[in-house]
């Protein structure tokens, strides 16, 4: 049995379970992000793999942290394989923002010590396991798993994230003129809007007043632009109709992994337009834009540039093109299973 542990479910990791259920029987097990709750969740997830310790063979965690010292430690005591999935926050050390595990001395100390005891790394990214941060220079420069964990010895290997390309895809019907989406949950949290990049977005609406934004994902995010329109947390059908009804799709995060909205929106043949950060770069490809540096100016160049190109059909068809190609749910599902398969 794989018992899956992760802070909290989400639609990426219950794609996860669809994914390992086809293989294997698999245990879920939630723990929290509230530090109010650690110790009795650290309490509670001690005896959940105690009793079922007879039947594990091995422990997936979605990302590192309090969540994955216990398992870890399991692992280390009856032999059971231990596999981390880097994900983000768990990667990255950017205090001036007020994000990344590396920031909070015991939240640190949790994160350090799972990554050097369990079995294997598996990061969903390139850029988790390390890289070189030049977009905002209020960031530190060296970012990634190794940079943070000079004298890490675990094996990492990169097992992108993989979506559906049959269930996200290009309508092919007629879109809001010089429109621009963005998918962006706890925004009404001031730090999670600005590493989102919302505060861009924000400035590009005053700046473009003829232009529609779209922010989804938080409706009590609120906004003075006319010309923002907030829609909440959907269902993927639904998801799926907005994006359709978009041209352009924005992600000018100051920090991201691997973002799985980008991915979603580029299916549904959303033209992206990314910051230099993480991952973004290489899933955009050629297939829209990347903003070097976090530099307004430098962004309504790039804006006015791309909504005054002809070929907008075509960048569409490629932008989908580009994850068909490299990050399907088939290739996920296929390295995912592997790994499990070699640990087991």
């Amino acid at each position: 049995m794989v018992v899956y542990i992760y802070p909290v479910q989400t639609a990426f990791t219950q794609r996860d379970v669809d994914m390992l259920q086809t293989k294997h029987k698999v245990k879920c097990l939630a723990f929290t992000q509230s530090p109010i709750l650690l110790p009795i969740y650290f309490l509670i997830q001690f005896f959940q793999l105690l009793l079922l310790l007879p039947k594990t063979k091995t422990y997936l965690c979605f990302f590192g942290g309090y969540h994955t010292v216990i398992p870890v430690w399991f692992g280390g005591l009856f032999g059971i394989k231990v596999l981390i999935q880097a994900g983000g926050t768990d990667a990255v050390h950017m205090p001036s923002i007020g994000y990344g595990n590396f920031r909070k001395k015991w939240l640190k100390m949790a994160t350090v010590y799972s990554f050097k005891n369990c079995t294997k790394i598996l990061s969903v990214a390139d850029s988790l396991i390390g890289y070189d941060y030049t977009y905002d220079e209020q960031i530190e420069t060296k970012q990634g798993l190794k940079n943070l964990i000079p004298d890490l010895q675990t094996p990492i290997e990169v097992v992108y994230n993989g979506f559906d390309v049959d269930f996200w895809k290009d309508f092919n019907s007629e879109r809001i003129p010089n429109s621009f989406i963005t998918v962006a949950k706890g925004i009404s949290n001031s730090t999670r809007a600005k590493i989102k990049g919302i505060d861009l977005i924000e400035k590009l609406a005053l700046a473009f007043p003829e232009f529609h934004f779209t922010i989804l994902g938080d409706s009590t995010y609120t906004t003075k632009a006319k010309n923002i329109q907030i829609i909440p947390a959907s269902q993927p059908e639904q998801l799926r109709q907005i994006l359709n009804q978009h041209i352009f799709y924005l992600q000018l995060s100051t920090s991201e992994g691997f973002p799985n909205a980008l991915a979603e929106a580029m299916l549904c043949g959303c033209i992206p337009i990314g910051s230099a950060v993480g991952d973004i770069p290489a899933i955009i490809g050629t297939s829209g834009r990347i903003l070097s540096k976090k530099d307004f100016t430098k962004l309504k160049a790039l804006i006015l540039d791309l909504t005054q190109t002809h070929d907008l059909k075509s960048k569409r068809h490629q932008a989908r093109q580009r994850i068909v190609e490299h990050y399907s749910y088939d290739k996920r599902k296929e390295a995912l299973l592997s790994q499990l398969s070699c640990s087991s």
